[in-house]
């Protein structure tokens, strides 16, 4: 069977679609639709860059009597009025029994497509609905948060290569964030960001230390040169920002 594209229109700031349905109750449904089984990628936070389209799997059951028409998962904040919008692919009904029907949804974040703010970053909650043939139409809050973060970034640089045994070694680096509103990845000073380090031969990192970017969010740290091995830098992220790792830097040691 084939697939419904929701693609929302957003003219002016507010959403030239969808606007019907009241405000998210803050009970169980109304309007004699149950929504269950609800899931957003997996429990896992949404990260967006700032260019390239990001698809988020979403998942539901729907339950009801009424022909209908339009039924999704949203992320909204206040009320279903005061959602992210974004793209949004929903299956056909996949029969459970009569009335009953799976779901299976896409949403697709694009900053490049999509007018993104940055204050649109962290906590937001899951509603469900559907629209009726024939007119009105439910909304039911489902008690879920999807956490939807910028991307950040990370470089690594470990000099000099080689070095003797025994000297020091300087480990730079700069940590950055997807700004969606100019689209670009600019500088994220103040994080506290982890040194690691992996021996040849080896295949798993150990934190040697942790470090603050500056206000440039730019990262600088010594260590003592003891054996050859590959350096890195981890971001662990925050309720707004994802988290990271650099690429290796790889030192030989004599």
């Amino acid at each position: 069977m084939g697939k419904q594209v929701w693609r929302v229109v957003v003219a002016g700031g507010a959403a030239a679609a969808f606007t019907a349905v009241a405000a998210v109750p803050a009970g169980a449904a109304e309007g004699g639709v149950s929504f269950t089984r609800v899931q957003v990628n997996g429990g896992k936070p949404i990260v967006i860059g700032v260019s390239g389209e990001v698809a988020a799997p979403a998942s539901f059951r729907m339950a009801t009597t009424h022909k209908w028409k339009w039924p999704a998962v949203f992320l909204y904040r206040k009320g279903s009025g005061d959602r992210l919008w974004h793209a949004i692919e929903t299956s056909d009904c996949i029969k459970v029994s009569s009335g009953v029907c799976d779901f299976n949804e896409t949403m697709y974040f694009d900053p490049s497509v999509w007018d993104m703010h940055n204050s649109e970053a962290g906590a937001w909650k899951v509603g469900a609905e559907v629209y009726f043939k024939g007119g009105g139409g439910d909304v039911d809050a489902k008690g879920l948060t999807v956490h939807v973060k910028r991307d950040s970034r990370l470089t690594v640089n470990a000099s000099p290569e080689p070095v003797s045994k025994g000297k020091t070694i300087t480990v730079t680096g700069k940590v950055t964030r997807a700004n969606w509103e100019t689209r670009k990845y600019a500088s994220y000073g103040g994080r506290r960001v982890t040194l690691q380090f992996k021996p040849a031969g080896t295949t798993s990192y150990t934190t040697v230390k942790k470090v603050y970017a500056n206000g440039s969010g730019n990262l600088r740290t010594t260590v003592k040169a003891s054996k050859t091995g590959t350096w890195r830098w981890v971001y662990y992220g925050n309720t707004t920002t994802g988290s990271s790792k650099s690429s290796g830097d790889h030192v030989v040691v004599k």
